[in-house]
């Protein structure tokens, strides 16, 4: 096989990319700390560097360069450090000294605290002789200088998937294969889909954002109350699920909403990929591993038509769900099609989800509906 010559990121870890992950979808913080790691996460799912700055509206030389720069420094190289203005109080040791001691733990130095306060911080690091004197919002500024916050513990999942590295090895090499990234060998897919299940959709109030006048409720009589959400209690017209793929090479959405998700109505719905290509093009399908996309030894239905059939089913590995582009699309119909919607009906729901799908493939050049899935960046 013959690779064109590219720079990419290096191999990055589970953690690594949930990270990545929260940094983008975080609405707050520094902008170019939010851009670069858009780069790194687009270069991470085999997005060549050209294509990386046409999305991020860059150049290419400085999306290499960022590259480069996270393969020798890692995390350190997201966050900008600006130059000028007043020297900084402290030494470059001395600063290190307090980012060390604020991201340790009080019990580790004989304290009977849990967490920090900038007060115990600030009055350890001086009892310590680190520094001679430092005053709370100093720390505080110090810290935040740092990449140091003040932040809720959370959990995250890592992959205990055994074939990990090659399900997303083989996953990465198909996105290559789309993007142009890499010469494929006979035999290699030419279509590549993306499949996941969006729902369950429910008859609910979803929220959203609107125009509405300005001021209070109950301020001006005269005024149109501002629009308030539907309280529901009661759900009884029971679910539906969308069925969608996203077809990497011609960058079209395809969505069939479904009663039930399960085995049969899958594979009714891989059968319509099927036929979009004629049989001798072979077909790649990204999906995750949900009980009905598998094959197993009581029903092998899917193994045994996708075999027979010229299509491939690539799974992600566990709680790996970033590998698969469609969830950005997600990320986009929700914006688009259902925030701010109290629909009375699944037909009428779903006939919204449906137009939203026909606007989309029209529009996919669209630079709102490119800088929600940008954002999204889960592929």
């Amino acid at each position: 096989m013959r690779v064109a010559e590219r720079v990419r990121v290096r191999e990055i870890h589970d953690d690594e990319a949930q990270r990545l992950l929260r940094i983008v979808r975080r609405g707050t913080g520094s902008v170019v700390t939010w851009r670069r790691a858009q780069m790194v996460l687009l270069s991470a799912q085999g997005m060549p560097a050209a294509k990386i700055a046409g999305v991020t509206f860059t150049s290419a030389d400085r999306v290499r360069d960022l590259i480069h720069n996270f393969n020798v420094d890692g995390f350190d190289s997201l966050y900008p450090k600006y130059k000028g203005g007043r020297p900084r109080t402290f030494t470059l040791s001395e600063r290190r000294e307090i980012k060390k001691m604020a991201k340790s733990k009080p019990i580790e130095h004989g304290l009977p605290f849990s967490t920090w306060s900038l007060a115990k911080l600030a009055d350890f690091l001086v009892a310590e002789g680190v520094v001679v004197d430092i005053s709370h919002e100093g720390l505080r500024v110090l810290l935040r200088e740092e990449g140091v916050s003040f932040q809720r513990i959370k959990t995250w999942k890592t992959s205990r998937d055994p074939d990990c590295a090659a399900k997303k090895a083989r996953v990465e090499h198909l996105y290559a294969i789309v993007d142009r990234e890499v010469i494929p060998d006979d035999g290699e897919p030419e279509v590549v889909f993306c499949l996941d299940e969006f729902g369950p959709l429910n008859l609910q109030p979803h929220p959203g954002r609107q125009w509405a006048e300005r001021g209070g409720q109950h301020k001006d009589p005269g005024r149109e109350p501002r629009p308030r959400r539907r309280a529901t209690y009661t759900r009884p017209h029971g679910v539906r699920h969308l069925f969608a793929a996203y077809d990497l090479g011609k960058d079209r959405l395809y969505g069939h909403i479904k009663p039930r998700k399960h085995r049969t109505r899958f594979l009714e719905f891989c059968r319509y990929l099927r036929s979009l290509y004629p049989p001798h093009v072979r077909i790649a399908v990204v999906l995750d591993n949900f009980s009905p996309h598998l094959a197993t030894k009581k029903d092998r239905r899917v193994g045994d038509w996708a075999a027979a059939h010229n299509v491939e089913l690539a799974y992600t590995p566990t709680h790996s769900s970033w590998l698969n582009r469609i969830e950005a699309q997600f990320t986009a119909l929700r914006y688009f099609a259902l925030d701010g919607t109290d629909h009375t009906s699944h037909k009428e729901q779903g006939s919204m989800i449906r137009r939203y799908i026909i606007w989309r493939n029209k529009h996919a050049a669209d630079e709102r509906l490119r800088a929600v899935v940008t954002r999204a960046n889960v592929a």
